[in-house]
């Protein structure tokens, strides 16, 4: 222990007896006063000087050893009562300032359940939980990222050296440009999610909200994605139910439908079908997007719109694993639901659901 601890708990110690002294001084006193005066009165005697200071001498004898027996007494109270708790916890807050997320606090049970340090111990054990889980997940993060960053990066190096090799086609030359864009793509697509789904979570971006046709919307997405399903044969299917008008953010809600639009025609093999509705359900507007692809299991949907996940690495080279993370954020900023059906071999449906605006006038989200 050091010096400054041990003045400190002397100073304390000093100073609680003298509180004690004054309070029991106080007390005794009028006590006293009271005591003898009802005395005289009653039996009508007369105290002498030396009485009177005899007594006086007692008095304050007795109250001299009842504050140092009450000052041990709440000394010793505060050392298994007050003391003991306290040190637990600061134990564990200066392992958790260390950066040691495992700590947690055994609970106290005291003589006096209602002191409230077990209450105080449950919060901090909750709270080191949850800076554990943070933690965790931010580790995970770097990790992912610099795995990410690393791959394109690393293909990219390996056909710029190829590029430099002495007699080249012009076909090889093309083909290796051809995969140094297609990855330089891959890595501006990675770090613009990134700072997308950072300016979401941080609260950077504030939604426009403005009353637009949502299936004018989803045409116009479905459309950008021309490309992709006729080099794939895949069928369209489509079903979007007229007039359905939401108030949200266009911008915000397009990555949701873009990214979902994606997934799907990237998971889904050659020949296959993907099929887009859109339905009022009461007062949402429900959206789902279904494919014929690989499907997902049960544990990977639990864990889906996490960051970076990927259930089936198979297919990890297609993406990084941000672009369910970005729906999911989106679709909780614009107060609206995600949700994920699948079945593995048989393909995935995601619903969106989101607040419509009332026919004929503009409705704000809650």
């Amino acid at each position: 222990m050091s010096g400054n601890s041990k003045t400190g708990r002397l100073l304390f110690a000093l100073r609680s007896y003298v509180s004690f002294f004054l309070l029991m001084s106080f007390v005794i006193t009028c006590c006293m006063i009271l005591f003898l005066k009802t005395l005289q009165q009653t039996l009508d005697i007369s105290f002498t000087e030396a009485n009177i200071r005899s007594a006086a001498v007692l008095t304050f004898g007795n109250v001299l050893f009842l504050s140092l027996l009450c000052t041990v007494i709440d000394g010793v109270r505060r050392r298994f009562m007050v003391d003991r708790p306290v040190r637990r916890i600061v134990q564990g807050a200066e392992k958790l300032m260390q950066g040691d997320f495992s700590a947690r606090i055994e609970p106290y049970h005291g003589i006096d359940d209602r002191s409230g340090f077990d209450t105080i111990i449950d919060y901090f054990n909750r709270m080191a939980e949850e800076l554990s889980g943070v933690e965790t997940l931010r580790t995970d993060f770097i990790a992912n990222v610099s795995h990410e960053l690393k791959t394109p990066l690393a293909v990219m190096q390996n056909y710029g050296t190829m590029l430099q090799s002495p007699g080249l086609t012009e076909a090889q030359r093309m083909e290796y440009a051809k995969a140094i864009t297609e990855q330089s793509r891959r890595l501006a697509d990675l770090i613009t999610n990134i700072l997308k789904l950072n300016r979401l979570e941080n609260q950077q971006i504030y939604p426009a909200a403005k009353r637009y046709n949502l299936g004018e919307q989803l045409a116009e997405c479905l459309l950008n994605f021309e490309s992709t399903w006729e080099k794939k044969d895949i069928d369209i299917e489509t079903d979007i139910e007229e007039e359905v008008f939401v108030e949200s953010d266009d911008e915000l809600l397009s990555l949701v439908w873009n990214n979902l639009f994606s997934n799907a025609l990237k998971f889904t093999e050659d020949h296959g079908t993907v099929s887009v509705t859109l339905k009022t359900e009461g007062d949402y507007a429900a959206v789902r997007v279904t494919d014929t692809g690989c499907g997902i299991s049960p544990e990977t949907g639990k864990h889906i719109f996490e960051k970076f996940y990927q259930g089936d690495t198979s297919h990890a080279t297609q993406g990084n694993g941000l672009g369910l993370a970005l729906v999911k954020r989106v679709a909780d900023i614009a107060g609206g639901d995600i949700a994920v059906e699948s079945e593995v071999g048989k393909g995935s449906t995601f619903t969106v659901k989101i607040r419509r605006a009332a026919d004929g006038e503009i409705q704000k989200n809650p």
